[in-house]
Formats: structure tokens, sequence, C-alpha cells
């Protein structure tokens, strides 16, 4: 079978081959035009942010490939849909980060994804019936949590937009974000991801917490910070660190 073939290759990159495939992402007419773009690249955010071990190289490909799906960069998504693959993402996973992102980056960004990686699944064997369905088995919901979420959003907005407070709590808490096919903690990886990538730091005390929650190290998370500056933007970042030290410092009491 041909995934299996492909998971085999994946148990045997070793990290300077995920090193030179993440340098491949980097199309070669950068250097043709702007030199010093080429070597900071290289240099910098290959040589050194991807080396850094306060995030793995596994994790790094799922938030670079959230934040590009997020800002709509169709054009290097197919590259990074191939790394993520590599670098230990499974097929499963990079399907249920395009369906969970979808709603909280937009259905035009979820299917410009799918355009993408389509033929990267295709050229690796991987059958649509190997995906994840539309019905699995959903994952127990913690029913505290999600009545202070339900009681919160409820109060606030069920005057404003009842369709909203509902579709909230059906279609996401009580569905999209009980699908096993993506672990809770990566899905509040990605989920923080596509919000500081699309620059809506207002969003994420609740998502935030809700990583950590779910296994989400402190440093992971500033690791992710660090990675997302060169991918989304410094001035997105900085609008993202106040917000991050609130919650470190609000579960550090």
């Amino acid at each position: 079978m041909k995934t299996s073939i492909a998971a085999s290759a994946i148990a045997l990159m070793t990290s300077s081959a995920i090193a030179q495939e993440v340098r491949s992402t980097l199309p070669d007419a950068v250097g043709r035009v702007s030199p010093a773009l080429d070597a900071y690249a290289n240099e910098t955010i290959f040589g050194s942010e991807w080396a850094s071990e306060t995030l793995s190289v596994r994790d790094r490909a799922l938030v670079t490939f959230a934040a590009l799906m997020t800002r709509h960069e169709t054009e290097n998504l197919q590259s990074y849909v191939a790394l993520a693959l590599d670098a230990g993402v499974t097929p499963a996973e990079l399907s249920e980060t395009i369906t969970h992102l979808a709603f909280y980056t937009g259905f035009g960004n979820a299917t410009a994804a799918a355009v993408a990686a389509a033929p990267v699944f295709e050229a690796r064997g991987i059958a649509v019936e190997t995906l994840p369905g539309a019905s699995p088995e959903l994952l127990p919901l913690n029913e505290e949590a999600e009545a202070a979420r339900e009681e919160f959003v409820s109060g606030l907005y069920n005057d404003v937009s009842k369709g909203v407070v509902d579709n909230t709590r059906e279609v996401l808490f009580r569905d999209l974000w009980l699908r096993p096919d993506l672990a809770p903690r990566d899905r509040s990886l990605v989920t923080v991801a596509a919000l500081i990538a699309a620059g809506q730091p207002e969003q994420m005390t609740f998502h935030l917490n809700r990583a950590m929650d779910n296994g989400l190290t402190q440093a992971e998370a500033g690791g992710m910070l660090s990675h997302l500056a060169f991918y989304a933007g410094w001035p997105k970042v900085f609008s993202a660190l106040p917000v991050a030290k609130q919650v470190f410092e609000s579960r550090a009491q």
C-alpha cells in the first residue's frame, strides 16, 4: 500500500533531509532578485529558526501550513503540504487541519488549501478512503468547560445573533473540536497560529488558554510566536505578544 511506503519514508528522514526540504521551499527567483532576502531566509529562517528546539519540526510545519492557509498564500501551499507530510504530520491530520481551519479562516481559504494539497496526496497514493470521513466517533465532551463557554457566549450574544451562538455550540464545540483525527492540542495549535496570522489577537485569550489546557507548553507557545514572526510578519506577532504575556501570567498565579 502506497501510504505505508510513505510512512516508512517519513520514519527514515533525517533532520538534515528535512532542513534541505525546508530550504527547497524558497523559490530560486528570490536569490536572483533579492540576494539579501535569500541570505536572511537561508541563514536566519531556515538555518536558525527552523532548527530551534523550542518547537518540533513537525509542529513548525503544521504552524507554517496554518499560517499560509490563513493568509491565502496558495502559491506556497503545495510545497508546505509535502514538507508537513515528510516532517511527520499524517495525511489525516493535514486533512483535518484544512477542515478545522475552514471555520477559523473561511471556506475560501480551506478550499484553496484542499486544491493545493490534492496533487501531493495523489502523487503519494493517499486515497480518499483513508482520510477522516464526515461522521467519526467523537471524542468525549468536557461538559463543565463547554457549559461555562456556552453560558459566557450565550449571555453576551444570544440577542445579537442566535444563529452564531447555536452554530458555535453545535457545529464547532460539540462536533468539529471533538473529531478524533487531529489531537486537541494540535487543533488548538493551528487555531492560535491562524489567529496570529490573521491579525486577530483579541480572539487569542480563550484559544491560547485552551491550547495550554490541551498540552501546549509555554515554551512551545513562545516558539510558535517566534516562528510566526517570519511567516506572518513582526507587527502581527507583536500584536499577539501582550495577549500571550497576559495568559502566561494569569496561569502562573
